[in-house]
């Protein structure tokens, strides 16, 4: 088993908030959306993830039971509980690298410099602003905004748990 920090996620959707608040962190999160339970199954083997889902029939598959593949099962419908459990169960750390993956795409973020986005950004951002990300993936732009500053606060709640 690898560190803790290396750790990898499969959501399944009937948790899906749980994929933004990892990504958040920086954990590499699949959110799964099919409705094939051995095609999610697959996808974690063949990744190395671990499964995130309250779906029993997943927790008695013969690979979780024997220890094959690690799979938590989700006790609350809450998401911020569902988040708190995680972070429990498996000890991870709020701050292993916050904000450097896409909250939509899961794809690592890389830093632009002011004057790559002077185009891509509303003029009040620009001019409020210094550092930016961009995912490769789907081209979208982060800052350090008022969302930003909410998404941090909500960490440090996590942190205290």
């Amino acid at each position: 088993m690898r560190s803790i920090n290396a750790l990898k996620f499969i959501v399944d959707s009937n948790v899906g908030k749980l994929a933004k608040w990892l990504r958040i962190m920086g954990y590499d999160t699949r959110f799964f959306d099919g409705r094939d339970d051995s095609h999610l199954v697959a996808i974690a083997q063949a990744e190395d993830r671990v499964i995130l889902t309250r779906d029993t029939q997943i927790m008695k598959r013969r690979v979780v039971t024997r220890g094959q593949l690690k799979a938590i099962l989700i006790q609350s419908d809450e998401p911020e509980l569902q988040i708190y459990q995680v972070i429990d169960t498996l000890d991870l750390d709020c701050r292993f690298r916050p904000f450097t993956i896409c909250l939509e795409c899961n794809q690592p973020l890389v830093e632009w410099s002011k004057g790559q986005v002077k185009e891509l950004v509303p003029p009040y951002v620009f001019q409020t602003q210094s550092q930016f990300m961009e995912c490769p993936a789907c081209h979208r732009i982060y800052w350090r905004g008022t969302h930003w500053q909410a998404m941090t606060k909500k960490l440090k709640r996590f942190m205290k748990s």
